[in-house]
């Protein structure tokens, strides 16, 4: 008896009250999951590097409740919505530039959604879902609908089709590349706009949307990351010569900054391949 006593017995010291409730805290914090949620929080912001843990831990757990709170958006189910939310964190967590960490996001972006399991040969994400994923990553990328829908009808897959992890990567890079480099072609139409003087020259833009037409024919290979490193080097030169060379032309009417984006944008999204 006095072994059985012992065998059940509260630590040294600890009231027999604080041991119940030591084991009911334990059980609590295993039941809910917490163990799990604070690995996964680290681990991220270990690979992410960040420079404000607290703040990195603290958008993370945010993300996490907006998730549980979230409806029925952009025509997911509640299971899809959740999976599509936490997917889309993945691949905010690291800029494409870093290849590696990148590529690693977008497998587990691609496993989040992978919800076919057996129902079809192979798996793979749901056709809707991987373009739902496409438009929220351009729509964050601060990429009007309207410019996007032009890349995203090249990158369409139909509702009912699987998705491989090859065309999900493909797709998901291209269009966090296409965000950067519609920022570049604005940044391209600040230089030649004066704001005070109303839309740009149209045979300056005509000019410069050239030079960027050149670049993107030299760059070396056919992936959208080839073309937006080849449209971050264009010569600072060769753009002022294009220039020089437009205002002798005299008077051609405007450009606003809308049709040079879309102008910009069409010299990109037709380098893309069709997703067949």
């Amino acid at each position: 008896m006095a072994t059985k006593r012992r065998s059940g017995a509260t630590p040294p010291g600890m009231p027999d009250g604080k041991a119940a409730r030591s084991d009911s805290d334990r059980e609590f914090l295993e039941q809910a999951g917490v163990g799990e949620l604070i690995r996964e929080a680290i681990l991220k912001m270990v690979e992410a590097r960040s420079d404000d843990p607290i703040g990195f831990l603290a958008d993370h757990f945010c993300h996490l409740a907006s998730m549980t709170e979230s409806g029925d958006a952009l025509g997911a189910g509640p299971q899809e919505q959740q999976h599509l939310n936490r997917a889309l964190w993945h691949l905010r967590l690291v800029h494409h530039s870093q290849r590696s960490a990148f590529s690693n996001n977008v497998r587990v972006a691609y496993d989040l959604l992978d919800l076919t399991g057996p129902r079809r040969p192979g798996g793979g994400v749901r056709g809707g879902l991987y373009v739902q994923t496409l438009q929220c990553l351009c729509s964050e990328g601060g990429v009007p609908a309207s410019t996007s829908a032009p890349l995203l009808r090249r990158l369409h897959c139909q509702d009912h089709e699987a998705v491989p992890y090859d065309v999900f990567h493909h797709g998901v890079l291209t269009c966090t590349v296409f965000s950067d480099y519609i920022r570049q072609a604005q940044r391209l139409y600040a230089e030649v706009c004066c704001p005070d003087k109303g839309p740009a020259s149209r045979a300056l833009c005509q000019a410069v949307l050239g030079t960027l037409k050149e670049a993107l024919e030299t760059s070396q290979g056919c992936d959208a990351i080839r073309f937006l490193e080849a449209s971050a080097k264009i010569s600072p030169y060769k753009l002022a010569q294009a220039m020089a060379g437009a205002q002798t032309r005299g008077p051609g009417g405007n450009m606003d900054a809308k049709e040079f984006e879309n102008a910009a944008a069409e010299l990109f999204i037709s380098r893309v391949k069709v997703v067949s």
